[in-house]
């Protein structure tokens, strides 16, 4: 996002609606900005779903991921918790050899070590994800370029997490994590999934 010149903090699409200008021109982007990314999301299953996928774009960009989201789910029995911790070495060695997914024996370890750590909480990984909610911003972002990338809650999230036994949950990826699952919206101000407060603004297409 940082190199982004000031002017592409909104980008229209074929819609003519103004979007974050990360969602480029690909269609599925373009989806999971309108329908995903910065609403909230409750529960424990899928927020470990989440903390998983965030984990595996470590190094990548999200596209890549969401893109293998379906093979991700078959991959790890639709990030249940129980089973996904009840996986094993065997379970390992067929993940590594599995072009669907990203290929990582770190993060698919990872995965089934987290949610090993998950199962045995003691308490809702909703609750404790979205107790490092920040207050909301007096003011939206007006530009991608004041998106931060870590936070003082993504790094006491990530401190947290660590503490219990997690692994890949560093700050980058907790403030990602806190992106997508709308424990902060930023969205900017001119995109059309700004609060209800800014009018939907649509953007000539370019000739």
């Amino acid at each position: 996002m940082s190199e982004l010149p000031e002017r592409a903090s909104v980008i229209a699409g074929p819609d003519r609606l103004a979007r974050c200008a990360w969602v480029g021109s690909d269609a599925e982007y373009r989806r999971y900005h309108d329908e995903e990314w910065g609403r909230p999301l409750l529960g424990d299953q899928p927020l470990f779903e989440k903390l998983c996928l965030e984990g595996f774009q470590a190094g990548l960009s999200w596209i890549t991921i969401l893109r293998r989201r379906p093979a991700f789910r078959a991959a790890f029995h639709d990030f249940d918790i129980d089973r996904v911790a009840a996986m094993d070495e065997a379970d390992v060695e067929r993940l590594v050899a599995d072009a669907a997914i990203i290929r990582h024996r770190g993060k698919i370890e990872a995965a089934i070590g987290n949610a090993r750590v998950t199962r045995d909480l003691g308490e809702s990984l909703t609750d404790l994800i979205w107790s490092f909610a920040p207050p909301r911003r007096p003011q939206r972002l007006g530009s991608l370029h004041d998106v931060p990338a870590i936070t003082p809650e993504s790094t006491a999230l990530s401190a947290e997490l660590r503490h219990r036994g997690y692994r890949f949950v560093g700050p980058t990826t907790m403030y990602a994590l806190m992106q997508s699952a709308g424990l902060v919206d930023d969205h900017v101000q001119l995109c059309h999934r700004a609060p209800r407060e800014t009018a939907v603004v649509r953007v000539k297409t370019p000739e």
